[in-house]
């Protein structure tokens, strides 16, 4: 007899079920169950987990929901088709209404309100199990009613509760659900995929309902067994009603819907008339006819013909053009924005102006961007004035529609202090305690508090409750909390975003959250663009404003200007004379500055990338500096390695260098190398690259490489999981730092007041700041009550600076600047 397990709870149920998708599914794969339908409490939030689970193991997957009634009942639903996931998702939406109160109030985030009303306006193409409880005569009403709404797709799912009369019960409800037309059918109402994880879920369960495990009672779930059963164990259970273990089969041929089904849309931007490949290959000639009037040169349009064509075999035009759409009105406002990350490899976004990096000059490699072989779409990251942002994300709002954009969620998971702390609660233990193990451990730490924390703390090892705390918390590590939102991850759709996932109201107000997070959407090819909000770019944006009031000197970060290496602005940054600008503000910095003696721009991009976690940790820093002293000899074991790490003197200080030394020096696949690349991207998990050292250091030496070579590489590259920089990321920060950099040294009192009127922001308090303007022969007046602003701002100047060919800046003097209580000169200089 087969079975397949309809009533599954992944631990994205957020303190219910405790077990990730992938152990759920390998457990089925192994019991030889073929089918598992997840059913989160009215959430989806783990459907695309549980899909590359099913994908993985070849369990197939019954997309689903457990939808807590405010009535009392649950039901489990199936969508039958791609129609009626949109129904289904639909139908959590309205769950989660985007409302106010009576006093206008914003109620943000609240528990999903669903009444039978709803679902009977969304049961097409459902199916739908009512989850039942005792055979008394409400039972038998909610049966007839399910009937009445979902015809024969209605069904009774029936589970043990080993509980004295159990047979009698299920014997009971079997005659209730057939009485009234309904299929009863067997479930093992599944929290954790094996009997191991049982003293988990308790512990969990106190942490959801905030007690103590000895208050607990009869909230705990009250049998031991919800663990996955062989079709063999239900058989045996289900033995007197064998139809009911059948009827699982029956639901799940009727299932025919696929999370792969899921087609995202572009919003459509292109004018009419004209596609919108046609209308982005417009855009970009016209905007490089007016960047380059003497015409194109040839690395730039064969560059650009390059990209197009792939643009186009991708169909990826809409997303740029909706990217270009976002920072056109961002800059008719006045806002002044920079794309950042991988978007900075590409020419068509370095036209566009989503970014100020020339790829062509700095060499950046635009298979880092976008890659056919990968498939995936393209990831624009913009950054925003910090304190405008919003004016960004609510026009967003207003353009597309509140059912057509909305932030992508963030899981909040359990680390490792969290988890001691929660589940050392709930067993009891004081407060001091779980706190002092707690602070034994590094924040982002995944390994748990080990026994020589406990040592050194001269606690009991011996003690039962604190062995259990230390076993349980690193079993809850990884495990999902809550949902929050990212910071300016926006999907946008051409049709209503709710047909492909639930979308819910933030905490913030006039926020919209969906409830999958970032590399969910990757995995289902959704478009996601990243409105961020970065303080230095307000402080230029206001440092440019005074310029072009007080100096007629008109400029941004895209200004020819800033396009090249200014010799007085690196003996600046030599001298570490950085206070207050971007990237290279930090004691770290400084102290790195003078020995990395920056002479270009790509100078800079490494100081934003070494001083860092992962190239510290890798052993980088200091072999990569001997090497620039002349101290160390810098030799490449090969011709293919010379020429991926020679920018960077043989140590590899970037994502996309260990990405080429895994697939020149390792044999990895572009695919693999990828997937190295993904184990890099994040410092908040650590030991993810680890995944890939036999095969990179076995890859290594089949190639010729001497182990301690390949060693000494992988360890290097190790340094990643804990923070690598893509170089892409660190041309964008350091553009941004060389342009605070330039303004600081050319125009010190614009750069102090822009500052000043910044904040808060940096390292540095506003009276170091003004100290170290005064430091630079700007004067500082007292306060005046007739002539003060609200804001610091330039006494008028009778010598306006002048930018023209060859001398940068020629400060006006003569006249001081005055602020709100720090009135600002500059004198003329020399």
């Amino acid at each position: 007899m087969t079975y397949h397990e309809l009533q599954v709870a992944t631990h994205f149920s957020f303190l219910r079920g405790v077990s990730s998708a992938e152990e759920l599914f390998s457990a089925a794969a192994l019991l030889g169950i073929p089918s598992l339908g997840i059913v989160d409490r009215n959430s989806v939030a783990g459907m695309v987990r549980a899909w590359e689970a099913s994908k993985a193991t070849k369990v197939r997957l019954v997309p689903g929901c457990r939808l807590d009634l405010v009535s009392g009942e649950s039901l489990l639903v199936y969508p039958q088709d791609r129609a009626a996931w949109s129904r289904l998702t639909r139908l959590l939406t309205a769950g989660r209404p985007l409302e106010r109160d009576a006093s206008g109030k914003w109620l943000g985030k609240s528990e999903c309100r669903i009444g039978w009303d709803e679902v009977a306006a969304h049961n097409e193409g459902l199916i739908a199990a009512l989850v039942a409880g005792d055979p008394d005569d409400g039972a038998a009403a909610t049966l007839h009613r399910l009937r009445d709404l979902f015809g024969d797709r209605a069904y009774c799912a029936i589970s043990y509760r080993r509980r004295p009369g159990d047979i009698g019960r299920i014997a009971a409800l079997d005659r209730l659900a057939r009485g009234a037309r309904v299929s009863p059918v067997a479930t093992g109402d599944v929290l954790y995929h094996s009997p191991d994880k049982r003293l988990l879920q308790d512990v969990v369960t106190a942490i959801r309902e905030k007690c103590t495990i000895d208050a607990l009672g009869f909230r705990r779930e009250r049998f031991a067994d919800r663990h996955m059963k062989s079709a063999a164990e239900m058989a045996r259970l289900f033995a007197r009603w064998p139809e009911m273990v059948e009827a699982s089969g029956e639901i799940v041929s009727r299932c025919g819907f696929d999370l792969g089904q899921l087609r995202y849309q572009y919003p459509s931007e292109a004018p009419p008339g004209m596609s919108p490949q046609q209308a982005l290959e417009k855009m970009a000639r016209a905007e490089a006819a007016a960047m380059f009037p003497g015409g194109l040169p040839e690395p730039y349009e064969k560059q650009l013909a390059y990209e197009l064509a792939i643009i186009g075999r991708l169909n990826y035009a809409p997303y740029f053009l909706t990217v270009n759409a976002i920072v056109r009105f961002a800059r008719g406002e006045g806002i002044l924005c920079q794309g950042r990350g991988s978007a900075a490899n590409s020419v068509v976004c370095f036209l566009l102006g989503i970014t100020s990096i020339d790829p062509i000059k700095h060499k950046l490699l635009f298979e880092r961007f976008i890659s056919e072989e990968r498939g995936e779409p393209p990831d624009i990251d913009v950054d925003f004035e910090h304190e405008r942002r919003e004016e960004v994300i609510q026009w967003i709002y207003r353009t597309y529609g509140t059912r057509r954009a909305a932030l992508t969620a963030v899981v909040t998971r359990y680390r490792t202090r969290g988890a001691v702390r929660d589940v050392g609660k709930a067993l009891g233990l004081p407060e001091d305690m779980t706190g002092a193990l707690s602070s034994q451990i590094w924040g982002w730490s995944e390994g748990g508090v080990e026994e020589r924390h406990v040592r050194d703390l001269n606690f009991d090892l011996g003690d039962p409750r604190l062995a259990l705390t230390l076993e349980l918390s690193r079993q809850l590590i990884g495990t999902p909390r809550h949902l929050s939102q990212h910071p300016g991850g926006f999907v946008l759709t051409e049709d209503r975003l709710d047909d492909l996932v639930p979308i819910a109201p933030a905490t913030m107000e006039d926020r919209r959250v969906i409830e999958w997070e970032k590399d969910d959407i990757a995995a289902l090819h959704f478009m996601k663009m990243d409105v961020l909000g970065l303080g230095m770019l307000g402080c230029m944006r206001r440092a440019f404003d005074l310029l072009r009031d007080h100096k007629q000197v008109d400029m941004g970060l895209a200004s020819p200007v800033l396009q090249e290496d200014d010799p007085k602005t690196y003996r600046m940054i030599q001298k570490a004379d950085t206070l207050g600008t971007f990237q290279i503000e930090s004691r770290a910095q400084m102290s790195m500055l003078p020995r990395m003696k920056p002479e270009r721009f790509y100078d800079l991009v490494i100081e934003v990338a070494i001083v860092r976690p992962g190239p510290i940790q890798g052993d980088m820093v200091h072999p990569y500096l001997r090497r620039r002293e002349g101290k160390e000899k810098v030799e490449y074991p090969s011709a293919e390695l010379r020429e991926v790490l020679e920018k960077t003197l043989g140590v590899p200080l970037f994502q996309e260098q260990a990405m080429k030394v895994a697939i020149v020096g390792a044999g990895f696949s572009p695919s693999e190398a990828d997937q190295l690349r993904r184990s890099m991207a994040t410092f908040k998990s650590t030991g993810g690259v680890g995944a890939f050292r036999d095969k990179m250091i076995g890859g290594m030496i089949e190639r010729g490489y001497s182990q301690d070579f390949a060693e000494r590489t992988f360890k290097q590259i190790e340094g990643f999981g804990s923070y690598g920089f893509p170089e892409s990321h660190a041309a964008s920060f350091a553009k941004i730092a060389y342009a605070s950099s330039w303004m600081k040294c050319h125009h010190p009192d614009v750069f102090c007041a822009a500052l000043l009127n910044a904040q808060p922001m940096g390292f540095y308090a506003p009276a170091q700041i003004v100290r170290d303007a005064r430091e630079h022969g700007v004067e500082v007046r007292a306060v005046c009550i007739n002539e003060s602003r609200w804001d610091c701002t330039l006494e008028g100047s009778s010598s306006p600076s002048l930018l023209g060919e060859g001398d940068h800046a020629q400060h006006g003097g003569g006249v001081g600047q005055r602020t709100a209580g720090l009135p600002l000169h500059h004198p003329p200089s020399s």
